[in-house]
């Protein structure tokens, strides 16, 4: 199977919804909570998104499938990479990361790039860190939730 990463198109985000909610049903069972953000984002949320992020997709060959996306902003510098979410039956075959780093290389001038995690969410925690992520804060979001902010510096 052979995976391109590619932009997104806007035709592309009702697909990319479908994607985000079934991975991140992954995360809410490990949260006992089905009502995390991904999992509440409408179509025309993410139509609202699109004008302030750059979305990428992970596209399955000969198919021409769209099995994964990321998307990330930049403010005052810094990356922010949000929302990675690959079909669960593809996960733990290098799609994260390939859309990770395609998503660094989307941002050519930039040195920072941030993302964030439930405590919980370990194989997430793996995944980042094996790429070069660090972990620099946690946020205690509420008794069964704390967010793991990771931070990945590069040089230009």
């Amino acid at each position: 199977m052979a995976i391109t990463i590619q932009p997104a198109a806007l035709a592309d985000l009702e697909e990319i919804l479908a994607i985000q909610k079934l991975a991140f049903q992954v995360e809410a069972a490990l949260y006992c909570d089905n009502r995390i953000p991904p999992l509440l984002q409408t179509l025309d949320d993410l139509k609202t998104e699109w004008a302030s992020r750059r979305f990428l997709k992970a596209v399955e060959s000969p198919e021409g499938r769209t099995i994964g996306s990321v998307r990330a902003f930049e403010k005052e510098g810094v990356v922010h990479v949000e929302k990675l979410a690959v079909y669960p039956q593809f996960q733990r075959r290098g799609i994260g990361s390939q859309l990770l780093r395609a998503v660094e290389k989307s941002f050519p001038d930039t040195t920072c790039f941030e993302l964030f995690t439930g405590h919980l969410s370990i194989d997430n925690i793996r995944l980042y860190e094996r790429i070069g992520y660090r972990k620099v804060r946690e946020r205690q979001i509420n008794d069964h939730l704390t967010l793991i902010y990771l931070e990945k510096t590069v040089s230009v």
